[in-house]
C-alpha cells in the first residue's frame, strides 16, 4: 500500500474544548479519530492525525492504572477532563493519555499511533533513521519521542490557550472506516482482555499493528 503524502489543514482546526472530554469515554474515544494531535516545539508546529487509541475507564477496568486507586504515578487519571495522564514503560517509552468523563472518576484514552501531517523533518529528527515511513508514529512510545512528548507534560491542560500540546478538531469519520478490537498486551480479568475498546481507523498505513 502506498503512502499518501501528508496535508493538513489548519486553517478550519480550533482547540477541543474541554466539553469535549468531559463525556462518555468510550464516546470521546471514537471521535478523537481523525483529530489532531499537535506539538509546539520552539515555536514549530508539529502535529499528526489521530488514527488509533485505546480506551481506560473506571477502577474495575483491571486493565486500567487506577485499579488500585489513586496514587502518585496515575493521579493524572482522576483529575480535570482535558488534560494529560503521562507514564513511561519499559523505562524508556513514554505514553500519552488524555483524561475524560468527570474529575474524580478515573477515565483516560491512550493514543496509539498518529499520521503524521506536519513538522515532519523535525520530527525524523527526534525519531531518528527508521526503515520504513510509517514507523515514525505508529506505535504510542514512538509518536511521544516524534513529538518531544515526556513526563513533563503530565498533568498538562490541553485546553488552556497557552498549553504547547493539544488537540484540534476534525470532522468524525464515518462509522463504516471505524474498527473496534481488543485492546493490545493488557493484562486482569477475561472482560479486560475481551472489551472492544480500541479504536483504529480502517486501512490506514500508521496503525500499530
Amino acid at each position: 500500500m502506498s503512502i499518501p503524502r501528508p496535508t493538513e489543514k489548519v486553517n478550519r482546526a480550533s482547540r477541543l474544548p474541554r466539553e469535549f472530554y468531559a463525556r462518555a469515554t468510550l464516546t470521546v474515544a471514537r471521535e478523537l479519530l481523525n483529530k489532531r494531535l499537535v506539538r509546539l516545539l520552539d515555536g514549530e508546529r508539529l502535529a499528526g492525525r489521530i488514527v488509533e487509541v485505546e480506551a481506560y475507564s473506571g477502577a474495575e477496568d483491571q486493565a486500567s492504572h487506577a485499579r488500585c486507586g489513586k496514587t502518585q504515578r496515575n493521579a493524572a487519571m482522576f483529575g480535570p477532563p482535558g488534560q494529560a495522564y503521562i507514564y513511561l514503560i519499559y523505562g524508556i517509552h513514554h505514553c500519552l493519555n488524555l483524561v475524560t468523563a468527570t474529575e474524580g472518576y478515573p477515565a483516560a484514552i491512550l493514543i496509539r499511533a498518529l499520521e503524521p501531517v506536519a513538522g515532519l523533518p523535525t520530527q525524523w529528527r527526534l525519531r531518528g533513521p527508521k526503515r520504513f515511513p510509517q514507523e515514525l508514529t505508529n506505535g504510542p512510545g514512538k509518536l511521544c519521542q516524534a513529538l518531544a512528548i515526556d513526563r513533563r507534560f503530565d498533568q498538562t491542560d490541553l485546553c488552556a490557550p497557552q498549553s504547547p500540546l493539544w488537540v484540534e478538531d476534525a470532522d468524525v469519520i464515518h462509522a463504516s472506516r471505524l474498527v473496534a478490537t481488543p485492546r493490545i498486551g493488557v493484562t486482569g480479568d477475561e472482560r479486560a482482555r475481551s472489551v472492544l475498546w480500541r479504536f483504529f481507523i480502517r486501512d490506514n498505513v500508521w496503525v500499530s499493528r
